[in-house]
């Protein structure tokens, strides 16, 4: 239903203005981190006029920064609001030294997810120069299948979130792969057996995730941590002490 318009043209009834700010906040990605005004308009589906105005006040909250060329681009203070989310910057300082002893010793990716809604957020990634190509960066969002820290997180979720994930649909990008959903069962239940994840993918090359649970104070999973390596130099199986020792001393280390 459209809008009431009032007298001087502004909506009396519509969508809330911190809906349309948020939305703005959430154009910005990997591939468009500088936007022009008409972009973040485009992109936002918000209103080019309203969208100046609420980028000019997100600009004064510090929530974004303009550009000398007009453009916009995410602001340092979002940074500083998102380091105190307890699943974010809390997780990430008692995880990160045990992450950085398991880095040097593989030399490979070494990622840290918590799962938001239907997704994982990817909160922390130590990589190697030579470590080959991972597809998410931190702060990104990681599908829960086909990834070794989404489907941990989806094995040790409750049954009817699994239903409800596996019910939809299951399809690999960039390989464009269809998933089997008795497949998918089969390997979450295998996680939740053996305390590990083993997911290999072809694409952008060969790589292999060997993945495992972090659990919270109330012994209830909060995290997945995993190594991603090159399918071709990985021995999964040598992998899997390592990745479920860190994983554990990252669980004590939350406990209190």
């Amino acid at each position: 239903m459209a809008a009431h318009t009032a007298r001087g043209g502004k909506p009396q009834v519509g969508e809330p203005v911190i809906d349309r700010a948020f939305k703005l906040l959430a154009s910005f990605g990997p591939d468009d981190r500088v936007m022009s005004l008409a972009k973040l308009s485009r992109r936002a589906d918000v209103p080019k006029s309203s969208a100046l105005r609420i980028a000019r006040k997100l600009c004064d909250f510090g929530a974004l920064e303009r550009l000398e060329t007009g453009e916009f681009v995410i602001g340092l203070r979002l940074l500083e609001l998102a380091a105190m989310a307890p699943r974010g910057h809390g997780l990430r300082a008692v995880a990160l030294p045990y992450m950085e002893d398991l880095h040097h010793a593989t030399r490979q990716h070494v990622l840290l997810a918590v799962r938001s809604g239907n997704e994982a957020v990817l909160v922390e990634r130590l990589s190697a120069r030579n470590a080959g190509s991972v597809l998410y960066y931190v702060g990104g969002r990681i599908p829960l299948y086909g990834t070794g820290v989404g489907m941990c997180l989806l094995a040790y979720a409750p049954t009817a979130f699994q239903e409800e994930v596996l019910s939809g649909e299951l399809v690999l990008r960039p390989e464009h792969r269809r998933l089997d959903q008795g497949q998918v069962r089969a390997q979450l239940a295998t996680i939740r057996k053996e305390g590990i994840a083993i997911i290999r993918r072809p694409r952008p090359e060969p790589m292999t995730s060997v993945a495992g649970p972090v659990f919270g104070p109330h012994k209830d999973m909060i995290a997945a941590l995993s190594v991603v390596a090159p399918t071709a130099a990985t021995d999964a199986v040598a992998l899997r002490p390592a990745v479920t020792a860190v994983c554990r001393a990252i669980s004590r280390g939350l406990s209190p």
